[in-house]
């Protein structure tokens, strides 16, 4: 059974900086070698929206609202994925979500960001609070 967990989250500060880790197991690292990874997040009454994509070349895309302060990475040898967040703000706030699918294209921005819905695998999420 293939499995995406989500780690890392936590209560901080605002300007406070946190690492999200996501871990797939259950499936080979060559299997998903070539897929879409994806971070999502979803506040409080909110839709879940997309923050950071990387394709199989790990080109990464970020949504306006988070470009310059969140790093979307991979390691495949260690079939994880991380999400490095620094700069928090307040509207940071949520439950994040990593995903993984076969995707093209592979993107948060433009007319055609990818949704939550377009992804098989999924995680339970892990809860970010950004306090002031």
């Amino acid at each position: 059974q293939v499995q995406l967990v989500e780690s890392g989250g936590g209560s901080v500060q605002a300007g406070g900086s946190l690492t999200l880790s996501c871990e797939r197991s259950g499936i080979e690292y060559s299997h998903f070698r070539d897929y879409c990874m994806a971070w999502f997040r979803q506040a409080p009454g909110k839709e879940r929206e997309g923050v950071a994509t990387i394709d199989g070349d790990g080109r990464t895309t970020y949504s306006e609202s988070v470009k310059g302060r969140f790093t979307i990475s991979k390691d495949n040898a260690k079939n994880a994925l991380s999400l490095q967040m620094i700069s928090l703000k307040s509207e940071d706030t949520g439950m994040y979500y990593c995903a993984a699918e076969n995707l093209v294209p592979c993107t948060v921005a433009g007319d055609a960001p990818v949704r939550w819905a377009d992804f098989g695998y999924g995680g339970q999420g892990t809860q970010v609070t950004v306090f002031s």
